[in-house]
């Protein structure tokens, strides 16, 4: 069965830079949609990023744009999440995610995707 296990959460200040791995065992996700997702206290889960598996081109929401990087090693089944210029508005538990091989674009809401990582601690503070 397919496992997600992320890692690389911490703490920042403002303006920091923090990068999210993510480990994927049990199945071979070269052509899965893959995404990262966050959830901050009180909020729902949102979309931040994703590759779908049809073109394989990144997807971000607009509140990251220009400031995260999301990118994969198919070879190691890696999935990763540069964040830099980071802001407290960032702060939010950071999963990733998979889903088999779909048509469908990637970011789409949480209930869509099969796999899911524990979640990974991200905060922004001065």
């Amino acid at each position: 069965q397919g496992q997600l296990v992320e890692s690389g959460g911490g703490f920042v200040q403002p303006g920091g830079s923090l990068r999210l791995s993510c480990a994927a065992s049990g199945f071979t996700f070269d052509y899965y949609a893959v995404a990262w997702f966050r959830q901050a206290p009180g909020k729902e889960r949102e979309g931040v990023s994703c590759i779908s598996s049809s073109d394989r081109k990144p997807v971000y929401v607009d509140s990251v744009k220009g400031r995260f990087t999301i990118s994969t090693d198919n070879a190691k089944n890696m999935i990763y999440l540069q964040m830099n210029n980071l802001k407290p508005e960032d702060t939010a538990v950071y999963y990733c995610a998979a889903v088999s091989p779909t048509p469908m674009p990637c970011m789409v809401p949480a209930k869509v995707y099969d796999y899911w990582g524990q979640g990974t601690q991200v905060t922004v503070s001065s």
